[in-house]
């Protein structure tokens, strides 16, 4: 049984496009297709409803939380109320060390992309 999801046309896939496909949010971060696990590791929230920031990192849609999509580690903690809670956002960003966001491989077949 294959654990692979399609994603949806490669077209619609374009820079600073971020989908869900079943247990991934797949996107275009600068030209690079990604797929990394849906929930954040803050309250997890859904990470497909996130955005790509100008750095290209996947950020998340309740407090803003920001994620390298290349290795699944938060690279900025909570912000909003959260960022004045001290030590907070370290904490998130070194779980993310040891326990990143998962990481899928992106294929295109004919025209489609899909994420294992």
């Amino acid at each position: 049984m294959s654990s692979e999801v399609e994603i949806g046309p490669a077209e619609s896939i374009g820079p600073g496009v971020v989908t869900g496909a079943g247990r991934f949010a797949a996107g275009n971060s600068d030209g690079e297709l990604f797929a990394v696990t849906r929930r954040c590791r803050h309250l997890l929230a859904d990470l497909a409803d996130g955005m790509i920031d100008d750095e290209g990192c996947l950020t998340c849609p309740w407090h803003g939380a920001k994620y390298d999509v290349s290795t699944g580690r938060m690279v900025k903690g909570p912000q909003g109320i959260f960022a004045k809670i001290p030590g907070l956002g370290l904490a998130f960003k070194t779980l993310t060390v040891v326990l990143p966001l998962g990481r899928g491989i992106v294929t295109e077949r004919d025209g489609t992309l899909f994420a294992e």
